[in-house]
């Protein structure tokens, strides 16, 4: 049984709260994040520092259940504190500290680990394996998009109207972009469309597969072009409906004519091949747009790590600037409730300011 839903707990309400009653808080916290466990009423009353009875220590926990800062895992158990609560715990009670020089130093070698010029790349990958191995929680890191030469681009249909684009890069790294799909786009098509880019992607960046596939779809254009108007001069074809408003289409006439002429029957066959390109590369186009302005991070996980939910877990993130002071991205650690903030704070916030000393 997970803790109850429970509205924001005000500033006036909590100022309420006497030194009895953050003493008792304070324990039921620092407990939880010590060992995880509920703690009863009468092991708090053998921890305070002032002697008071078991039945006095449940009515603390009693208002300070009633105003949402704690919770009973089980009928009789002990109490942990909801989200709210450590929320509030952290913002009124924890004090954060800095780190010492030698704690300082081991980061700072970490982090630079690779010579005297690492790359960003490098740097944000220590840098998440580091935060992972001192908080024993999931390394995070975010990068902003990046424009780098591609390996390998994948389609994955989502939802409908949604996909993922999962960029890899020549230097390994994976990025993901969701897309806002036009209607009526099926999974085969995205599976062709990744097989068709990845002919054509290798070692180019997005706007530069862009520009590969706008100058194929010209190159087709201009060879259908030229392939339609000789047919129509050779009476083998006529264009029709290509008034205002009206799409033009190639209307091929007479098959007794194709089946004496080889050569224009291989044209006709031809012209059906460009039609296709031409289809295809109009609809490349479309889905590379779609990746370049599809917002997405770079995610890399410091340490093996299982499937977790967000619900269940807290994220301590800091952001990096680059030489302009714009935030570039975000680092932090992720971990189950109980984390030691305290000491992961000042770590975060250190690592994140080496970081952006270090690119700019």
């Amino acid at each position: 049984m997970g803790p109850p839903m429970t509205k924001p707990v005000s500033d006036q309400t909590l100022q309420v709260l006497d030194s009895r009653s953050r003493e008792i808080f304070r324990q039921i916290v620092d407990s939880y994040l010590k060992d995880g466990e509920p703690v009863g009423s009468r092991n708090l009353s053998r921890l305070l520092p002032q002697s008071l009875s078991p039945a006095t220590v449940r009515n603390v926990m009693s208002d300070l259940e009633h105003l949402g800062l704690i919770y009973a895992p089980h009928i009789s158990a002990g109490r942990l504190p909801t989200q709210k609560g450590l929320r509030f715990f952290v913002d009124a009670f924890m004090e954060i500290g800095d780190l010492s020089d030698e704690e300082r130093r081991v980061i700072e070698a970490q982090v630079k680990a690779s010579g005297n010029a690492p790359s960003l790349e490098h740097m944000l990958t220590e840098a998440s394996q580091m935060l992972s191995g001192l908080s024993r929680g999931a390394g995070l890191v975010l990068a902003a998009k990046t424009e780098t030469a591609l390996k390998h681009i994948e389609f994955i249909q989502l939802e409908p109207t949604k996909a993922l684009a999962v960029l890899v890069s020549q230097s390994g790294d994976v990025e993901n972009r969701v897309l806002d799909l036009p209607a009526g786009v099926t999974a085969s098509q995205l599976h062709e469309a990744s097989n068709f880019l990845n002919a054509h992607i290798r070692g180019r960046t997005l706007a530069e597969a862009r520009a590969e596939i706008a100058r194929l779809k010209l190159e087709t254009q201009t060879a259908l072009d030229a392939l339609s108007r000789d047919l129509v001069e050779k009476g083998l074809a006529v264009w029709a409906g290509d008034s205002v408003g009206s799409a033009a289409r190639l209307i091929v006439r007479g098959r007794a004519n194709l089946l004496e002429n080889v050569t224009a029957q291989a044209d006709i066959d031809l012209l059906k091949h460009l039609f296709e390109d031409l289809e295809n590369q109009e609809g490349m186009l479309q889905l590379l747009d779609l990746a370049e302005q599809g917002p997405g991070v770079r995610i890399f996980i410091g340490s093996e790590n299982k499937l977790f939910s967000l619900s269940g877990s807290s994220l301590v993130v800091a952001p990096y600037r680059d030489a302009d002071a714009r935030i570039v991205g975000a680092l932090g650690v992720i971990g189950p409730t109980r984390l030691n903030y305290a000491r992961i704070v000042p770590m975060v916030d250190y690592t994140a300011q080496l970081i952006s000393r270090m690119i700019r």
